[in-house]
């Protein structure tokens, strides 16, 4: 709570907050830090926009920037040319859709539609989106909103159809932990869906770490679904450890906030002080670098330095593990090299890579058929499923081994008497009038 903020401050004289878990609260306590010179210390919160960020906001979790270039890099892999963003309407993603956008325009690939889903939104109004994302020939989706209105979001989409053969499903972090923390009801709805998310090397100190907090965890919440600590979580452990790191170094002093120059300021906000002790926290922060749960520590830009990710893919009940992004190596099956990653199973339970683009629905598309008296053994256009010839045995072939369907028919060119209504430059012409 922003009052709570201010109190911490004013009253209390803490020199450093952790804790917003929204952009919204970052935001605004953000403003605090830069005032007060305390720094406000994140490891949930998705960056503010790039006009909310200040020097003494701190970000101890993914970095936004890297995550785009992993997705922008998946879909290059698979030559994908146009995506849709679908995401939660609010402050969390002001500043991940354009760092997304602009890296999806880095490998050539359009973003012509946004998909926003406001957070109270209802049944029908979500319904409403996904049948606009439908009429749509794009099927490649890029998915970041809440664990609650993400799972809303996928039963529906389910329902409607969507989860099947020639669809394409990129979860954003930390959307990608909605496995961990709801378990079978998400993974029932998203098969096929692939998922982002940080690397976490598995040590024998994160082993020991997951058995403790194993035991600990269901000893304070028995019957959880959450089977191991999310990266989120481990983020969160690494910025306390890496506080009380930086508070040693820094000869941790008491409290020593000077005065304001505004110290008789209308608001409370005006009155807050300026803190050396914090200011000298802050810097040391920094500097922090050491190996952590999640990896290696170290801060640049105000932002944990985010270097991995790895690509899971939801089949049945598990989260297999198909390949890694790495600023060396892009997508690859492995980190230490390229390689190709793992055989991915689509929505539909397809092994065949979509297009990336599907007929929009109660969409038909129509085949001009010239009329060519005394070559019936090639086309000979009859009017209904009688339609014969080897061009017409080939087309209907290529058709039905798509890996999507296409509803088609047949029109003859001709002018009811067997003779064509044209010449085939004439025909041709009818495409490009949308004939």
């Amino acid at each position: 709570r922003a009052d709570k903020g201010v109190d911490l401050l004013k009253n209390v004289g803490v020199q450093a907050i952790v804790g917003p878990q929204t952009s919204t609260q970052a935001k605004f306590l953000a403003r605090l830090g830069n005032k007060s010179s305390v720094p406000i210390i994140s490891f949930s919160a998705d960056c503010p926009s790039r006009s909310g960020l200040t020097p003494y906001f701190i970000r101890t979790a993914w970095n936004d920037s890297s995550q785009a270039e992993a997705i922008a890099s998946l879909v290059q892999k698979h030559n994908w040319r146009e995506v849709v963003p679908v995401f939660e309407d609010d402050d969390t993603n002001t500043k991940f859709i354009p760092d997304l956008v602009d890296a999806l325009k880095q490998v050539n690939t359009r973003v012509s539609y946004r998909c926003k889903i406001h957070p109270s939104a209802t049944d029908d109004a979500m319904k409403t989106a996904i049948s606009n994302l439908r009429q749509n020939w794009t099927s490649v989706f890029v998915v970041r909103m809440s664990h609650a209105l993400a799972l809303k979001f996928f039963q529906l989409a389910k329902e409607e159809g969507m989860m099947g053969q020639g669809f394409v499903w990129i979860t954003a972090y930390g959307l990608t932990d909605i496995f961990d923390v709801v378990g079978s009801l998400a993974l029932d709805v998203m098969q096929g869906v692939l998922g982002v998310k940080p690397h976490v090397q598995d040590t024998v100190k994160l082993q020991n770490f997951t058995q403790r907090w194993h035991s600990k965890y269901r000893l304070e919440n028995p019957g959880t679904s959450l089977s191991e600590p999310t990266v989120s979580g481990l983020y969160a452990y690494d910025t306390i450890w890496a506080l009380a790191s930086a508070a040693e170094n820094a000869t941790y002093v008491n409290l020593d906030f000077g005065p304001s120059v505004t110290k008789n300021g209308s608001t409370d906000f005006d009155r807050i002080d300026t803190s050396k002790a914090a200011e000298k926290l802050r810097g040391a922060l920094l500097k922090t670098k050491f190996s952590g749960m999640s990896g290696i520590f170290r801060i640049e830009d105000t932002q944990l330095v985010s270097s991995n990710y790895k690509i899971i893919n939801i089949i049945g009940q598990d989260r297999r593990e198909v390949g890694f992004w790495t600023p060396n190596f892009g997508i690859s099956g492995s980190l230490n090299m390229k390689s190709d990653i793992n055989t991915i199973i689509w929505p539909g339970d397809n092994k065949t890579l979509p297009r990336g683009w599907l007929l929009p629905r109660n969409k038909n598309l129509t085949i001009g058929v010239p009329a060519n008296p005394g070559f019936g053994q090639f086309v000979k256009y009859e009017g209904g499923p009688e339609d014969k010839g080897f061009c017409i045995k080939v087309f209907d072939e290529v058709v039905a081994n798509l890996p999507y369907q296409v509803p088609y028919t047949y029109r003859g060119f001709n002018d009811g008497k067997g003779n064509s209504n044209g010449t085939y430059d004439e025909l041709i012409y009818k495409l490009y009038l949308k004939v």
